[in-house]
């Protein structure tokens, strides 16, 4: 928040540091995020270097440079382009972490594998079992390949000029509404993706971009993430779908008050649709996504 960075600007002006500094932020998004904030502010901007340690900083928010804190109108508010100096990955912190932070980490890294690689995908689904029990050397893989396609779209799309960058959203605006919904708390960022991607795949097939068996390959991977008991039908399925789709407008990819979503036409393949959909087709996505979790339960 606004108030921490304060307080940290204040304990770095006491420190003397100068520009010749670098600043380390060691932890999750929330430390990254603010990390790279205030090196991006502090004097005008000194370097960040990222030593992530969960597996949705390693694969996602650690990559790409873009950095935020929160306001009380809404999350990551307030921010900068602000490319890392360094970023140092070394996936034996996950061992430190819950089943539950492995999970949501899992929704960024299997959103690599539907957006731009399809073989990156069979993979996933093939060894699933290996990537979340943290087994080398799919844990390693997962982790490399996440982190240098993110990489690789960040370079040729730095401020989201193209479109191309948006696509790292799919599933994101159906997110940001449930994470807005739950006030940002008890529903993990990771967590809200995974609902939102199960979204988004009905949502390319309602709009005839995605075919039926790519839909249902899609969905027998998100199958396979586990969440805390009762969360989905709590933060998902009990929730009204006109006050979702309106919580989802303040997702920041929007123009003119229109939503604009990520789709598949392929997995493997996205791109930002970028007509303004159908309300009622966006409700009816949602409907066809409550109904398959109400299915698998």
């Amino acid at each position: 928040s606004v108030s921490t960075a304060w307080k940290v600007y204040g304990q770095m002006s006491e420190a003397e540091v100068d520009r010749s500094w670098n600043l380390l932020g060691v932890g999750g998004g929330v430390i990254g995020d603010l990390g790279g904030y205030i090196a991006a502010s502090y004097y005008r901007g000194i370097p960040a270097v990222q030593l992530p340690t969960t597996l949705l900083a390693m694969t996602d928010s650690s990559i790409g440079g873009k950095v935020a804190i929160n306001h009380p109108l809404g999350k990551n508010l307030i921010g900068y382009f602000h490319m890392p100096a360094l970023v140092l990955i070394d996936p034996a912190f996950l061992q430190t972490l819950p089943s539950r932070e492995i999970f949501g980490g899992m929704s960024e890294v299997v959103k690599y594998g539907f957006i731009a690689n399809r073989e990156f995908f069979d993979m996933l689904a093939e060894h699933w079992s290996e990537v979340t029990n943290l087994e080398e050397p799919w844990i390693s893989e997962a982790v490399s390949t996440s982190a240098f396609t993110k990489a690789e779209v960040v370079e040729k799309d730095f401020r989201e000029t193209s479109g191309l960058r948006a696509t790292l959203n799919f599933g994101h605006t159906f997110a940001h509404g449930l994470e807005k919904m739950a006030e940002y708390r008890n529903l993990r960022h990771g967590e809200a993706v995974t609902i939102g991607m199960a979204c988004a795949l009905f949502l390319s097939y309602r709009l005839g971009f995605l075919a039926e068996m790519e839909l249902n390959e899609g969905l027998a991977l998100i199958a396979r993430f586990r969440f805390p008991r009762g969360l989905v039908q709590k933060r998902f399925l009990s929730l009204d779908r006109d006050e979702l789709f309106e919580a989802m407008h303040s997702d920041k990819k929007k123009i003119d008050k229109q939503l604009r979503f990520v789709l598949l036409d392929r997995i493997g393949h996205a791109f930002l649709h970028g007509e303004d959909v159908n309300k009622g087709e966006v409700l009816q996505a949602i409907d066809d996504a409550k109904g398959w979790f109400e299915r698998k339960k």
